[in-house]
C-alpha cells in the first residue's frame, strides 16, 4: 500500500477534521479560515518580550525569554509599536504521524509591514502553538483579537514517522 505524499488540499483537511482529535480544533470561523491548501490561524493572545533568552548545545541550558501580556482594548484591538511580539493562537493543532506543517504569514500582514516567523511543526505535535509576530512598519500596526494572521500548510510525509514529536512544546497551552 502506498501512502499519500504532498500538500494537503481543502478536501484532505476537511477529512482530517473528522479525526479524534481533529487536525485543527477551536477555529473561530472554519468557513473563513479554511483555504485551498491550508487553514488560517487566529490570534488569541499577544505578549511582548521582557528578558533575553539563552540556547546552549543541550536543552538543559535552554532559557526562554520572559514575556509580558499585551492587553486588548475593550473592542478587541491593540496598537503595536515596531518590534517583536509572541502571539498565541486560538486553534489547537493535532498532527497525525504522517502529517507535518509549515506556516506562512497572510499576505495582508506583509502588505502592512508586518510578518510572522514560525518553526517547523513536526508530525505527531499537538498543542496551541505560538509564533513571533514582528512589526517592521515604523508607523506601527493595529491588530484585533481573533484576526487571521497565519496560514498553516500541511504536508503528508513520505511515510508515517515511528516516533512523533515529543519535545518540550508537546501539549503546550492546552
Amino acid at each position: 500500500m502506498t501512502e499519500k505524499s504532498g500538500v494537503l488540499t481543502r478536501e484532505d483537511i476537511l477529512e482530517l477534521l473528522k479525526n479524534k482529535p481533529p487536525l485543527v480544533d477551536g477555529a473561530i470561523n472554519l468557513e473563513d479560515q479554511l483555504q485551498p491548501n491550508g487553514i488560517d490561524l487566529t490570534v488569541r493572545e499577544i505578549s511582548s518580550f521582557s528578558s533575553r533568552g539563552n540556547l546552549t548545545e543541550t536543552n538543559e541550558g535552554r532559557e526562554l525569554s520572559r514575556t509580558t501580556p499585551v492587553l486588548f482594548e475593550e473592542h478587541g484591538g491593540v496598537d503595536l509599536t515596531p518590534g517583536p511580539y509572541l502571539i498565541t493562537f486560538n486553534e489547537i493543532v493535532s498532527l497525525p504521524v504522517n502529517v507535518m506543517a509549515l506556516a506562512r504569514p497572510r499576505s495582508s500582514l506583509n502588505r502592512c509591514g508586518v510578518s510572522i516567523h514560525s518553526a517547523v511543526w513536526d508530525a505527531g505535535y499537538t498543542g496551541r502553538s505560538q509564533s513571533m509576530l514582528v512589526v517592521y512598519n515604523t508607523h506601527g500596526f493595529r491588530l484585533h483579537r481573533n484576526a487571521r494572521v497565519m496560514q498553516l500548510v500541511f504536508l503528508y510525509t513520505t511515510r508515517s514517522v515511528e516516533k512523533g514529536y515529543c519535545g518540550k512544546y508537546q501539549m503546550e497551552n492546552i
